[in-house]
């Protein structure tokens, strides 16, 4: 097992891979995303948006930064102020790089008069936040000062949470399914009355009635979690996910939360069927955590080789020789006008260095190009698992290559 882990080092494979990199000038825990790197973060953003579309969230943007006036209302300043970076001050103002994204969430909810009939309102958004984590604790890409989170707040009425806390759930369980992941367990993490008015919130009765309220959502949607006191967040319990990657290393990778304290923090409200007007319960959640965890997960659990939707690189193109060079162009120009990502090794090396080389950045397929194929107008295939299909039309191949990326599936590849 340690020599797999070893192995599947995601700091190691993403060099290798050029998915990511360091540097310190810019500093540490301050990750810079590779091309191929951003392809991933693409193709991940792809996936949320047309999951988070079918369950009915809107989009949204927020900035960087704002003034310590919003962090104050939101309880971050006093709650987080060591993790957060440095104010800055200016024109009589002091500003904070944003430590999460829930605050302008709030805001924007509370743009304009609300009524039972907007709810509930999902806003979800891919944004950047800045945390001063300490430095012993970064760790490639799994602990960083700057990432990109898979965020978005529910906006609900009291009726409406067990729906909306439970499709939360299910998107995971998605999730889980697309990635292979197969086992996995959900932490309800619970306040401490010791802790209130110093870790937590001071209000008993809202922690007693929101935990039961996740903890009944959990039991009637059959799903496995056990309890964990004293490890809510300030404002609310959550639901905190563990998962275990292909090699039974355990990661925790995303969380659910319930924010009953910051509503009335920002005077969010409705208006009820009944014509008063009432405060929501807001849902914080984040299904695939951070691209940059996520990414780090991901290089583990598939060992680099990802599936073919999510490779940076889904197809090589190898000439034999020199004259098999003009073909080879006109298999990528129409792998590319077929919306597939391929590159074509058109260097003068034999055809067997070739293949090593690409075999580093793990490639689902190589199209192999010599006499034959040249002769025939086909392709030779040569999957990644080292299965070698010959005589396949370029129609037929590039067909079947994009049914499989549209399905989204981490074994699909190997049917071809």
């Amino acid at each position: 097992m340690l020599e797999e882990a070893k192995k599947r080092n995601h700091r190691r494979l993403g060099r290798q891979l050029e998915l990511f990199m360091f540097d310190e000038e810019i500093g540490p825990g301050l990750p810079l995303c590779m091309p191929n790197g951003q392809i991933m973060v693409e193709e991940l953003e792809k996936l949320a948006q047309e999951m988070e579309a079918a369950a009915g969230y809107q989009r949204v943007r927020t900035p960087h930064i704002a003034k310590d006036t919003l962090y104050l209302r939101s309880g971050h300043l006093p709650y987080h102020t060591e993790g957060m970076y440095a104010p800055m001050e200016r024109e009589g103002s002091r500003y904070y790089l944003t430590p999460m994204n829930c605050p302008f969430h709030h805001k924007i909810f509370a743009n304009k008069p609300r009524s039972y009939w907007d709810l509930p309102l999902r806003l979800a958004e891919h944004g950047m936040v800045y945390r001063y984590e300490q430095s012993g604790e970064l760790f490639g890409l799994m602990r960083v000062r700057g990432n990109r989170q898979n965020d978005a707040h529910i906006y609900c009425s009291e009726d409406q949470f067990d729906s909306e806390f439970m499709g939360v759930i299910d998107l995971y369980l998605k999730h889980f399914k697309l990635f292979g992941v197969e086992k996995y367990i959900m932490r309800l993490s619970n306040h401490s009355q010791a802790g209130l008015g110093n870790k937590y919130v001071n209000n008993e009765r809202l922690w007693l009635k929101t935990e039961d309220m996740v903890r009944q959502a959990m039991l009637e949607g059959e799903i496995p979690f056990f309890e964990a006191d004293h490890e809510a967040a300030f404002y609310g319990p959550k639901i905190n996910v563990q998962i275990w990657s292909a090699i039974g290393r355990e990661f925790s990778l995303a969380s659910n939360q319930v924010y009953f304290a910051v509503p009335p923090r920002f005077i969010l409200s409705f208006t009820g069927q009944d014509g008063r007007e009432q405060t929501p319960l807001c849902i914080h959640r984040t299904p695939l955590d951070s691209h940059e965890r996520m990414i780090g997960f991901l290089i583990e659990h598939y060992n680099g080789a990802f599936p073919v939707w999510l490779s940076p690189e889904q197809v090589r193109v190898i000439p034999i020789t020199d004259a098999h060079n003009e073909y080879a162009a006109k298999i990528l120009f129409r792998l590319h006008e077929a919306g597939i990502r391929a590159e074509v090794d058109s260097s003068s090396g034999r055809v067997g260095k070739k293949i090593r080389q690409a075999q580093i950045f793990k490639p689902p397929y190589m199209i192999i190009i010599g006499d034959n194929e040249l002769a025939d107008g086909k392709v030779s295939l040569r999957v990644r698992d080292g299965r070698q299909l010959n005589d396949l039309s370029v129609e037929n191949f590039i067909g079947q290559l994009g049914q499989l990326i549209s399905d989204w599936s981490p074994d699909l590849w190997q049917t071809v």
